[in-house]
């Protein structure tokens, strides 16, 4: 029997581009399992909106949560888009024939026949609720979300508010990640697609709400917590007073991020510094937080890295940037134009490729300064290789590049830390890499939504004026000091040790999806039995912080 248990079991962890064979564990636990179904009806009841089936990272992950947490006594219920919207983040550009044919059709063709059947399958062999899209939108309510995405005008939807709910800066951020652009101009077919998603955006809204009218969930966990559906279903979520945990992966193998009310994007910005200031440190954590991050440069830990023999030499990144780093020189590193297009309030420019453009005009008028810009590689080697490329805008706005600007474009093997700390300070907007750079003690001045901000180590602006008006104290003096050096890396552990949550559970795979389910039966779901998945259930069902006490445990291996 346990033989026969390890061949199911081999062929449910390894399979690779399907749903998780729930069965394979099921079929020789059933009394277990189904003790545990029956004992959640007192239990919190959790909404796990999945929605895209056919996001395999989503669906294994979430399917495990459901899992994990019916084994803690919460009754959970599933919810599934049924080839109900006509548009959702499953669909990218590049899939489809043509833009026209999306514009057209939107994804019921291309992309919904492999998407809705495998996941509602996989989830309904767990025997709990599952619930669709179009159970829950009405042939009148569906009238009248299809004639209001059509009238409101192209220009207004972006901006556009229901009832208090931001539709359009979801439906928005949708299009831009559809197109891999960080505006619309010049796509022929911007306003069709951007009205596909504003339409599903309508829809979604009043699904989640008619949902929520017949079932009173206690909190809904999903993936994103921004795009189409998934930010539309935070919002409606918040506003009906459903407590709201969001998820994302981390950057470290076997990891996720967890958070409470909205996505990573904005929690991060906004957690209190006393989770982490207050660690008490020691070699022990200053060794593995370095160590960490001394990895990070080839990527060895990570399940997301851009180069593999990045070049470190500095003679050869002299040679190919034709730069004098006996000048005092500047590092910008910018980020993926397109990426989590929302509105962050502190942010001193609208957007990054303002911020850019801004920031080498000021350059232009300070020759005793030279900057570099890195174009993050991401732009090429992301998930969604971007069609709008950074260095295209420069060009359109400095056809001719100022003589002590430097630029290292995405496809470079110019390793973004031996380059960046040849240089006096780094200029960022949203990048993590700050909190790796200043935990080497190089000041940082912030201009974006990066996490790093507001934690007291950084130069932060709030507007132009504040931005120029640290430039102007460029080259600075010197390096941080020891102390807010050692807060710095007091944040970098919390941020990519205790924020980013390992699961033994979770066995990377090296290529996509990037990770599987790893276990030997439901005993290993339990409470008890993974120090990380009891952090994330437990902040699921009673709310406690999404932390975990890396500094009791040895590092899982990755």
């Amino acid at each position: 029997m346990w033989t026969f248990l390890q061949r199911s079991l081999r062929k449910f962890i390894s399979a690779p581009m399907r749903q998780p064979v729930w069965d394979a564990v099921l079929d020789h636990e059933r009394d277990c399992w189904q003790a545990a179904l029956s004992s959640t009806r007192a239990g919190k009841k959790v909404l796990i909106p999945t929605s895209v089936g056919g996001h395999l990272p989503a669906t294994i992950l979430e399917s495990t949560l459901a899992v994990s947490l019916t084994l803690r006594g919460a009754e959970v219920h599933i919810l599934l888009c049924d080839k109900a919207l006509p548009a959702c983040l499953k669909a990218q550009e590049g899939q489809f024939w043509s833009q026209s044919q999306f514009a057209r059709f939107g994804p019921r063709q291309r992309t919904c026949p492999t998407c809705f059947a495998p996941a509602d399958k996989m989830y309904g062999s767990l025997g709990i609720p599952v619930h669709h899209y179009s159970d829950f939108i009405t042939i009148e309510g569906a009238q009248r979300v299809a004639e209001l995405a059509t009238r409101v005008p192209f220009t207004e939807i972006g901006s556009f508010t229901l009832d208090g709910l931001a539709i359009g800066e979801h439906a928005l951020a949708g299009a831009l990640r559809f197109y891999a652009r960080g505006d619309l101009e010049g796509e022929p077919y911007a306003e069709p697609i951007l009205r596909r998603y504003f339409h599903a955006s309508l829809l979604t809204a009043q699904a989640i709400q008619q949902l929520f009218a017949v079932h009173k969930f206690d909190v809904a966990c999903f993936h994103h917590g921004i795009y189409v559906p998934q930010g539309i279903i935070a919002e409606v979520a918040r506003q009906q007073g459903v407590h709201v945990c969001n998820w994302n992966p981390a950057y470290r193998k076997r990891c996720f991020i967890f958070t409470h009310h909205e996505t990573y994007h904005h929690a991060l910005l906004s957690e209190p510094t006393a989770n982490w200031e207050n660690i008490s440190w020691s070699d022990r954590l200053e060794t593995e937080g370095m160590d960490y991050l001394k990895s990070r440069w080839q990527g060895t830990r990570d399940w997301i890295w851009f180069h593999d023999k990045p070049q470190e030499n500095i003679a050869a990144i002299v040679n190919e940037l034709k730069v004098d780093f006996s000048k005092p020189c500047i590092g910008m590193l910018t980020n993926v134009i397109w990426d989590a297009q929302l509105h962050y309030r502190a942010n001193a420019f609208p957007n990054m490729l303002d911020w850019v453009i801004h920031t080498i005009r000021y350059f232009a008028r300070h020759p005793n300064l030279q900057l570099i810009v890195r174009i993050h590689p991401a732009e090429l080697r992301g998930l969604i290789p971007s069609r709008q490329p950074l260095q295209t805008e420069i060009k359109k706005a400095f056809p001719v590049l100022p003589p002590n600007v430097f630029i290292i474009p995405p496809e470079s093997r110019i390793s973004t830390y031996a380059a960046m700390l040849q240089c006096n300070a780094v200029l960022i907007y949203g990048t993590k890499t700050g909190v790796e750079l200043a935990s080497l003690g190089l000041p940082v001045i912030v201009a974006g939504e990066a996490w790093i901000r507001g934690k007291g180590v950084t130069y932060d602006a709030g507007s132009p004026e504040e931005y120029f008006k640290l430039l102007d104290q460029l080259p600075f003096p010197h390096r941080l000091d020891a102390e807010t050096t050692l807060r710095v890396r007091k944040y970098a552990y919390h941020f990519f040790f205790r924020r980013m949550i390992p699961l033994r559970c979770i066995k990377p795979t090296g290529g996509s999806p990037p990770y599987q389910l790893h276990i030997s039966g439901l005993d290993d779901l339990a409470p008890g039995q993974d120090a990380g998945l009891d952090v994330i259930c437990d902040g699921i069902l009673n709310g406690t912080e999404f932390i975990y006490p890396a500094e009791q445990y040895a590092e899982i291996p990755a």
